[in-house]
């Protein structure tokens, strides 16, 4: 099936993907829209338990020959999609664009970024593949070594769409466990059905990756399958940290292991030593792109004293000439929000902080589905949009004086979160050890809180998950097995 025919066609019907093969179209389906403008993107197939059912018995029958493949094969694969993702990059940018809002520049950097990850990925099956361990009995050889879970089984998604999608099957994939993914109904073709389409061209073999779509209020039925099946080994999880807590219970009682990636609030210092020029583009670019709806977009800037006024005066001028509007237009950066729901929380937590008292330096307005990039200052501590106990999903930054960089760095550890954080510094060794004592998962000196490379291990601490990405998700998708061999009889006491 073309994604893209099937969007532009009088039909616009995608189903699902089961087995090597697009499900017969037919049965129940539901609208996916552009949040923009509410034109209807494709008519989705709405699954169940019967179709998740089905994708997991076919990726438990897949599994022993994906497991066996040798490396050399699997690299090859890996190798062809990344070529596919980039010789389509445009094509996925349009439809990115029309489902979920996201501009060009989010867009084609998330499919550059995966089209790295597939390359790095199609290396790990050359990792080291265990140890020999010395042992205290004579003659013994003991062996540990690394194995494949199963099925791992991914919920995708809406905001990174394509990237995360990628990162939620094909790390375990690389490690020879076969996948079914759940992707969010706000961007089931991003976070995807489009994935399947790129898989099935590049040649993997049927069964291995499996994709179950559902309508808005429906996620049970599938999430219901993926906990009460056997061959279900692990799930992978990118969302919010309450539905994360949901999820973290039934797996538990389904002794199940799970790695998560939930949100952040990740905050940013910037010392009086910073370069003013370079904080204002680091600053606008962490807290703005794709509308404030990443988990890693920074929410809330600390600033010296000494640079507050001169910071905040540059940092408004740069974000009141950011171009908003339709993202189908390349040159537009902020686009609209995802849904009402996502207007609302923004418009709520700025009235909230504005009735408190604070100041908005600009923005503070929404346009239908457009929420505008705000900035905030003279921000109360019982604000919503600032205590860092629930992360504002959207275009809103809050700025906060500081004198005493110790007394900043405190402040900025008082949340549930540890995602990513960033410091502004041109002294290196001062950012590197104010870097040690932040409690998150990622720090960054001297960029923003939104950066990632495909080989580096991206992942949170506290209530934004555990696990990690890149060769490091090898803790995560594999188990070891002990191997024990006696060379001589044993001596054993009756």
């Amino acid at each position: 099936m073309n994604l893209m025919t099937s969007m532009t066609s009088g039909t616009r019907q995608t189903t699902h993907f089961i087995n090597g093969r697009w499900t017969e179209p037919g049965g129940r389906t539901f609208e996916d829209r552009n949040p923009l403008n509410g034109e209807v993107v494709a008519e989705i197939a709405a699954g169940g338990r019967a179709e998740s059912e089905a994708a997991v018995a076919a990726a438990a029958a897949a599994f022993p020959a994906w497991a066996a493949m040798p490396p050399a094969e699997r690299q090859r694969l890996f190798f062809k999609a990344a070529d596919i993702c980039e010789r389509r990059l445009d094509e996925i940018c349009q439809i990115m664009a029309a489902e979920i809002g996201s501009s060009k520049v989010f867009s084609a950097f998330q499919i550059r970024l995966s089209a790295a990850m597939l390359r790095q990925a199609a290396n790990y099956g050359y990792m080291p593949y265990g140890d020999v361990m010395r042992s205290d009995v004579p003659g013994r050889i003991a062996l540990v070594t690394r194995k494949p879970l199963g099925v791992v089984a991914g919920f995708t998604p809406w905001n990174g769409a394509f990237y995360l999608a990628w990162r939620a099957f094909l790390l375990p994939m690389a490690f020879g466990n076969t996948t079914v993914i759940k992707p969010s109904e706000e961007g089931p073709i991003s976070a995807g059905l489009i994935h399947a389409e790129i898989l099935e061209e590049a040649g993997f073999p049927a069964g291995t990756f499996n994709v179950v779509t559902h309508a808005p209020g429906e996620a049970a039925a599938v999430a219901d399958v993926f906990f009460e099946s056997k061959a279900v080994r692990c799930i992978n999880f990118t969302g919010s940290d309450k539905t994360a807590r949901i999820l973290g219970e039934r797996a538990g009682r389904a002794l199940k292991r799970m790695v998560l990636e939930l949100g952040g609030f990740n905050p940013m210092i910037v010392l009086d030593d910073a370069d003013i020029a370079h904080t204002v583009d680091a600053v606008t670019f962490g807290a703005f792109l794709h509308q404030g709806q990443v988990c890693m977009n920074t929410r809330k800037v600390y600033v010296d004293h000494a640079i507050h006024d001169e910071f905040v005066d540059k940092l408004a001028a740069k974000v009141r000439g950011l171009k908003i509007g339709d993202v189908r237009d390349p040159s537009v950066i902020v686009g609209p929000l995802i849904n009402d729901r996502a207007v609302r929380q923004v418009e709520e937590r700025v009235k909230d902080a504005v009735d408190r008292g604070a100041t908005v330096v600009t923005g503070g307005k929404a346009d239908g589905m457009i929420y505008e990039p705000t900035i905030l200052t003279n921000v109360p501590s019982d604000a919503m949009c600032t205590t860092g106990a629930d992360e504002t999903f959207g275009p809103l930054l809050v700025i906060e004086p500081f004198d005493d960089p110790e007394q900043a760095l405190r402040a900025a550890q008082d949340t549930p979160y540890g995602l990513s954080a960033a410091i502004m510094t041109s002294n290196h060794a001062r950012g590197f050890d104010m870097a040690q004592r932040f409690d998150t998962g990622i720090v960054h000196i001297n960029a923003p809180t939104m950066a990632s490379e495909a080989q580096l291990p991206v992942g949170g601490v506290k209530d934004s998950g555990w696990g990690r990405s890149g060769h490091y998700a090898v803790e995560d998708f594999t188990e070891l097995r002990l191997t024990t061999m006696s060379q001589r009889p044993g001596m054993y006491p009756f």
